[in-house]
Formats: structure tokens, C-alpha cells, sequence
């Protein structure tokens, strides 16, 4: 999912099955995050500010692996 007005996040999706959530960030790094409950990647789509809600919510809540 793309996340146009977001000045953080360019895109993130969720894998239901295997728990994890791929972050692509405007900068052009990409993480992966480890045991995400899918609300909190629903609520991310919805929130004011997804990059704020990634901070508070997902950044050092969650196990992450970047992707070179």
C-alpha cells in the first residue's frame, strides 16, 4: 500500500500469515518487521500521521531485519 502524503513512509504491506510488515521509506531503506498483530497495520493506514504512528507504534515496539 502506498502511502502518498506520508513524508516518511513511501509504501508498507502486511503478510496476515506470517505476522511480518514491510516498510519502504522515502529514503529508500526497507525493513521488515517481525510478529505485527495485522491491527496495528490497519491502524497504521488509517492514522493522521503514518510516520509518527510508526514511530510511537512500530519502530522499537517490533524485531526488524533491514533489507540491503
Amino acid at each position: 500500500m502506498d502511502f502518498p502524503r506520508s513524508s516518511v513512509i513511501k509504501s508498507a504491506d502486511y503478510d496476515p500469515d506470517a505476522h511480518t510488515l514491510d516498510v519502504m521509506f522515502r529514503s529508500g531503506r526497507h525493513y521488515t518487521y517481525f510478529d505485527v498483530p495485522e491491527q496495528i497495520f490497519d491502524f497504521l493506514i488509517v492514522a493522521p500521521s503514518a510516520g509518527e504512528y510508526f514511530n510511537t507504534q512500530i519502530r522499537d515496539q517490533y524485531a526488524s531485519r533491514e533489507h540491503r
